[in-house]
């Protein structure tokens, strides 16, 4: 089952001689329970692409259809709920409140949802994440992994339509890198969670079931691992 379509996608920035085609007329799809990941080098536009997926930046011209919703034919707060209910996104600096705990920084979503989380819930993404004993932890008193894992917590609390992640292991060592590819395989498994995740790492990129590889905007080459 198709759960997103992406439709001759672009974004131009600049004018005249100045123009930059970011996004290039990029058209894919991506399947329920798929794991993708976009790869290319510094520049290449695949963050600029995730963000155009995401809802996070509007495009110069074409769709972006997840679940069916045409997300650019919403309007600037219906585009924000729908970002805020259906798409998960983690960020390599993480992009936790400082005054929030991990716990309330995981049902931020929801919270700002007006929605009550289901204790059980926030209890078995906390315990997924290895969390347990730090639920009450602010973001300083955390390493970098675990200021991740609760990046990860936060985007699967509302069992969005896809997660989109960025670069997320960047700042982490082996190890935790390791770690944090291991927790979105598992979320991708067991929940069957859609998981599309930008990265240059080819080792990240040999666990996914589908790697796209961009180039100065453009898809250049789309296979399956």
């Amino acid at each position: 089952m198709e759960i997103l379509r992406v439709e001759h996608l672009s974004k131009i920035y600049g004018e005249g001689e100045k123009e930059v085609h970011a996004v290039d007329d990029v058209s894919f799809s991506v399947e329920k329970g798929e794991f993708l990941a976009i790869i290319g080098a510094s520049g290449s536009g695949k963050s600029t692409l995730l963000h155009l997926l995401g809802g996070v930046d509007r495009p110069t011209s074409g769709k972006v259809l997840i679940d069916g919703e045409d997300i650019y034919g919403l309007n600037d707060e219906s585009l924000a709920i729908f970002r805020r209910r259906q798409v998960g996104l983690i960020y390599q600096f993480y992009n936790l409140l400082p005054v929030l705990t991990a716990k309330e920084n995981i049902t931020l979503p929801m919270d700002l949802d007006g929605q009550t989380p289901d204790p059980e819930k926030v209890e078995r993404i906390i315990s997924q994440m290895g969390l347990t004993g730090r639920e009450d932890h602010l973001p300083n008193q955390m390493s970098g992994g675990q200021q991740q894992r609760v990046a990860i917590g936060r985007a699967l609390i509302n069992d969005p339509a896809i997660i989109l992640a960025d670069e997320l292991t960047g700042n982490l060592d082996q190890k935790s890198t390791e770690e944090i590819v291991e927790l979105l395989r598992v979320a991708n498994k067991q929940n069957k969670q859609t998981v599309i995740v930008i990265t240059h790492d080819l080792e990240i990129a040999k666990q996914a079931d589908r790697v796209i590889t961009i180039s100065d905007g453009r898809i250049v080459k789309d296979e399956r691992n």
